[in-house]
């Protein structure tokens, strides 16, 4: 790929606004983080950066695509994690529509930084914590979301933190055995692409990711993924805990001897 050229299969396009309130300005559309229902901005609101979510012009009128923006808000609205883009606001936005207000991410989507040859070890290690964190709280708040992508994970530019953002969030009393398994499947699908584009190999790495994408896989959840990552596994685990009670009840009984 010709690095010294612009991104130009998903170019922004800045987008005329009219607000006479003075509240919006500066609005740009970002097609390269764009849904299947939806389109994202940025845009000023008061002055100050955020990112917009709406639905696209031939949906926008729909009121069961309207309930699904709405029911959205409402489930990340209740979110907070620092690896998950914050949403702050639901409200009509001149060009836009009803739309979704979150925190502004100043940075790249994976996918781009993967079409670009800009892979970091800093990403690479993102990946297995930060990415590994978000799936962890999103499941435990039973969370359930469409498969992650390299499109739906940012790095901030500066530190390359990593931010999900666009997963279509809904909730759930509980997660299907299906909706872990689908996770770990797309963290493996995810990993491997990531290891396909780097100039040296990660056997170890490689082996989760791989691990991660076969329907026998051991990993039953996230957990499970971050101890193989740490070289350990839950077996490990049980039998050092194993053993470090029979110790403690041996030293107890001895103390308990020693006292009669």
């Amino acid at each position: 790929m010709d690095t010294s050229k612009a991104y130009v299969s998903k170019e922004e396009k800045k987008i005329p606004i009219q607000d006479p309130s003075g509240k919006w300005s500066d609005l740009t559309l970002l097609p390269e983080w764009e849904e299947r229902y939806y389109d994202v901005y940025t845009a000023k609101k008061f002055g100050k950066w955020v990112m917009l979510k709406g639905l696209k012009k031939e949906y926008a009128d729909k009121e069961e695509y309207r309930k699904m923006l709405e029911q959205e808000f409402d489930t990340r609205y209740n979110l907070a994690h620092p690896d998950i883009v914050m949403v702050n606001d639901f409200e009509e936005v001149p060009g836009v529509g009803m739309a979704i207000v979150t925190d502004d991410v100043y940075g790249y989507s994976l996918r781009r930084l993967i079409d670009e040859k800009r892979l970091t070890p800093k990403i690479v290690h993102r990946l297995q914590t930060q990415l590994l964190d978000a799936m962890e709280y999103i499941q435990e708040n039973h969370i359930v979301h469409d498969p992650i992508t390299p499109e739906t994970i940012i790095f901030t530019e500066y530190n390359e933190n990593l931010k999900l953002i666009n997963v279509g969030y809904d909730q759930s009393s509980r997660l299907t055995e299906n909706d872990l398994r689908e996770d770990i499947r797309s963290y493996g699908r995810v990993l491997n692409e990531v290891l396909d584009n780097l100039p040296t190999s990660l056997p170890k790495l490689r082996k989760v990711a791989r691990k991660c994408e076969d329907p026998n896989a051991p990993y039953q959840s996230v957990a499970d993924i971050q101890l193989a990552i740490e070289r350990r596994n839950s077996g490990q685990i049980y039998v050092v805990l194993c053993i470090l009670i029979t110790i403690m009840a041996a030293f107890l009984i001895y103390l308990t001897l020693k006292m009669q």
